[in-house]
């Protein structure tokens, strides 16, 4: 498995501990930056994970600000993206099962560690139940034209 991530500046601190996480889990991983605490724009690193889902570079992707709000909008801008803000292990788990998302968005201001990582676990373990979800991701996609 390979998975690009990015953070903002807000939570740059939490993506490099995710990284670290990911990396001793043995997934392969692309850091999309930020590389510091300095101010930076959210949406540059949006555009930067979504494109290497989308051009399958990537198996998924991950994005962090300090909300997650500001990289969901922007990351679901991008056409082929279903990018989902998971507070909890349980929404990641569902975002996958019947919404098939392809990049895990989360709070950096707003989550812990330990949360974070039951959070992604729970996005990268779950598979895309299929069935009657397949219809309604297929009207998502129709959204993007």
């Amino acid at each position: 498995m390979k998975i690009a991530i990015g953070s903002d500046h807000a939570a740059f601190e939490l993506k490099e501990r995710l990284v670290g996480y990911l990396l001793k889990k043995g997934i392969e991983v692309i850091n999309c930056g930020a590389y510091s605490i300095e101010s930076t724009d959210y949406p540059d690193y949006a555009k930067k994970v979504s494109e290497k889902v989308v051009s399958k570079e990537c198996d998924f992707g991950i994005l962090l600000c300090g909300t997650g709000i500001g990289m969901s909008i922007a990351a679901n801008k991008i056409k082929g993206i279903r990018a989902a803000l998971c507070m909890f292990p349980d929404m990641a788990l569902y975002a996958r099962k019947h919404n098939d998302a392809n990049v895990l968005v989360l709070a950096g201001r707003l989550m812990g560690v330990e949360l974070a990582e039951w959070t992604v676990d729970a996005f990268l373990s779950t598979d895309f139940e299929g069935g009657r979800h397949e219809r309604r991701v297929k009207k998502i996609e129709e959204l993007e034209e």
